[in-house]
């Protein structure tokens, strides 16, 4: 029997149904499937992933399977996970280890077993697995041939690994590919946490005070998609290129301390710690409606609202309302954790096939040059981003122009002027 840690086995039927309506969005996978099926490029890897355990992410699972790769799994956040995609993988021969709703020591267990399969390639979605290794399994980092980052959040943490110095194997920032970040993090994360919100509050967004903290990519598209809603946005930031970029983009920009007084829903997507902190709370409006897109659960100070509050309830499934002494409710979504897969079922599969596409393509280009890539966090190649990018507009039948030879050659000179 495959390995594994999971919570319903009966509910493969069901996974099975989701994976495959998951899979007709996801053509440009379904290509390199197709062609690693016939190639085996990964004959006989084995691949440590801690990814959430999504339909989506089953279809990438299920591409390396094809290329010959022995996966084993686990989830990148205990409340994403879902449970009859992780019973339909085992049904397959693919080691899962995840259970939604998990503790904290269970989701390190997992991650523990993962890595118990010795893999030589690391997926990761946050960076959990990767440090779990470095701080825990020493003896095991001479094994690995490399790894790919998912997130945002990860490649931040692994920059910061190798800036001191103890990173000791080579990983690919897939999150930092073109056909990643402009896509994913931004239609991908604008459309899923604004399902999340909804779905678990069922509140009108138009006309109410809409604040996203944080301007980058995944902000971009919580903002875009807020004000498509009818919200009226507002924007806060620390950076000031970015901030002025959200100013020239026709939100209203100032500091949280602000705008906290007169929102009606706070996200954050900026990958920090205590953005929403205890200063905001204490001048929130009753019903503030707070939500985090960002990937760890610690962008709202949850202890800081925990200790203002008197008590706490259930509302709705995905809603704890605090009351605090004064009288005030606070509505936490998610228990701070991803709104978008905690809420709801996480980004499109349309905008997963680039993401996952260039997943699956950067684990080839690993493999094949294992030893020959110096120790570093690095880019996605330009013609694997090229290759996705190219793949989608066919599958789209979508055709573009192609340069002439007299135009390559004007690009490439410096001898004609005015």
């Amino acid at each position: 029997m495959t390995a594994c840690d999971i919570n319903d086995p009966s509910l493969a039927p069901q996974g099975w149904k989701r994976i495959e309506w998951a899979g007709a969005e996801m053509p440009v996978l379904a290509r390199i499937r197709k062609a690693f099926t016939e190639t085996k490029p990964l004959a006989g890897v084995r691949i440590g992933a801690c990814l959430h355990v999504t339909t989506e992410t089953a279809n990438l699972v299920l591409t390396l399977q094809a290329a010959g790769a022995e996966v084993a799994l686990c989830a990148s956040n205990p409340l994403s996970t879902q449970d009859d995609v992780a019973a339909a993988l085992v049904e397959k021969g693919i080691a899962v280890f995840a259970r939604r709703g998990e503790d904290e020591d269970t989701y390190y267990g997992h991650i523990r077993s993962v890595l118990d399969t010795h893999p030589r390639i690391t997926l990761d979605d946050g960076a959990d697995l990767v440090t779990t290794l470095h701080r825990e399994r020493p003896e095991q980092l001479a094994e690995i041939a490399g790894g790919t980052e998912e997130t945002t959040t990860g490649v931040i943490r692994l920059r910061a690994m190798d800036r001191d110095g103890v990173l000791k194997y080579p990983i690919v920032a897939v999150n930092d590919a073109l056909t990643k970040h402009l896509f994913d993090n931004r239609y991908g994360t604008g459309q899923s946490a604004l399902d999340g919100v909804i779905r678990a509050t069922n509140i009108l967004l138009a006309g109410r005070n809409f604040v996203v903290c944080g301007y980058g990519w995944c902000g971009r598209g919580i903002a875009m998609r807020a004000r498509g809603h009818g919200a009226h946005v507002i924007v806060t930031e620390v950076d000031p290129l970015r901030a002025l970029e959200a100013a020239m983009d026709g939100y209203r920009v100032m500091p949280l301390a602000e705008a906290a007084r007169i929102a009606d829903f706070i996200v954050t997507a900026t990958g920090d710690k205590h953005v929403v902190d205890a200063e905001h709370l204490a001048v929130m409006k009753d019903g503030c409606i707070l939500a985090n897109a960002g990937h760890f659960n610690v962008e709202i100070n949850i202890p800081a609202l925990e200790r203002l509050a008197e008590n706490r309830h259930r509302p709705r499934p995905h809603v704890t309302e605090y009351r605090l002494a004064d009288g005030r409710r606070l509505r936490l979504l998610a228990e701070g954790r991803l709104v978008n897969l905690a809420a709801a079922e996480g980004h499109p599969a349309a905008v997963m096939d680039m993401s996952f596409a260039n997943q699956a393509l950067v684990v080839e280009y690993l493999w094949r040059r294992q030893g020959q890539l110096p120790v570093a966090v690095h880019p996605v190649p330009a013609e694997i981003d090229q290759e996705v990018a190219r793949h989608k507009l066919d599958a789209l039948n979508i055709a573009i122009d192609t340069l002439t030879a007299e135009q390559q050659a004007y690009l490439a000179s410096w001898q004609e002027g005015t």
